[in-house]
């Protein structure tokens, strides 16, 4: 019998940044599913509203990669929303951007977020992080339940 595996929420504008990461997800065998949200916006009405809709995955993400400068909503804004929500805040938000300033990393963490990571310019950089993501928070972490 196959383990149900929750999904992993990608929230990014960029679809070229999204194929790459899908593609290295894959390299790195990630089992669990992919979802992606193009803005904040889509990531709040999917996080806030799921199992309300049929358009809607039933399931919340056992970790989110958030992008933090998209057009609407920005990664900031959804992150202390998710934080301050009492049926999502146990969620782990990963920022992943790429924005390497130091107001941005102190806002984050303030914010509630519990790791942050600066998208790499190389493919092969891109794909070392993200073995790393998916080897720490799918494999070796203890991830809360949803309840």
């Amino acid at each position: 019998m196959i383990p149900f595996l929750k999904p992993v929420l990608v929230v990014e504008d960029s679809t070229e940044d999204f194929t790459a990461l899908g593609r290295a997800f894959r390299k790195h065998g990630l089992q669990n599913p992919v979802l992606r949200c193009e803005d904040g916006d889509q990531a709040l009405e999917y996080l806030q509203g799921y199992g309300t809709s049929s358009q809607l995955p039933s399931d919340l993400p056992a970790i989110i990669l958030l992008d933090l400068n998209m057009p609407g909503t920005d990664g900031r804004t959804v992150l202390k929303t998710l934080k301050q929500d009492p049926q999502l805040f146990k969620i782990p938000v990963i920022i992943f951007t790429t924005s390497s300033n130091n107001e941005d990393i102190e806002e984050c963490y303030r914010l509630g977020a519990n790791s942050y990571v600066t998208k790499p310019i190389n493919y092969p950089a891109l794909e070392e992080k993200v073995r790393l993501i998916v080897r720490y928070w799918l494999e070796f972490n203890e991830l809360p339940s949803p309840n």
